[in-house]
């Protein structure tokens, strides 16, 4: 069995649907939220690669590198920004920090 095209835009899909899923199941973890983009970003990697693979171009595959990079760098930013609210109001549950509102 060879793996066409199709099958890996199907996991994309599915990847894609699950982080979807996830994005509006749960509302109140705001690390759970961030997963849920960052399994988003890669589900459209994915899609990226297969096409680049199968088109023959190089073009996809490295557009994917600097989605990679801007993905690593808000991962850090937000988890940053995560450790600081949790230490001033010792929970990151999203209903709460509407309190940070000017």
């Amino acid at each position: 069995m060879t793996l066409t095209l199709g099958h890996f835009l199907a996991l994309g899909a599915m990847l894609f649907s699950l982080s979807v899923i996830g994005i509006f199941l749960n509302r109140r973890n705001l690390i759970v939220l961030l997963m849920a983009i960052e399994l988003m970003l890669l589900a459209v990697n994915m899609n990226f690669v297969a096409f680049s693979y199968y088109l023959g171009d190089m073009h996809g595959q490295i557009f994917v590198f600097f989605i990679l990079t801007v993905a690593a760098a808000e991962s850090a930013i937000g988890l940053a920004i995560l450790v600081l609210l949790f230490r001033n109001k010792s929970n990151i549950l999203v209903d709460e920090l509407n309190t940070l509102k000017g």
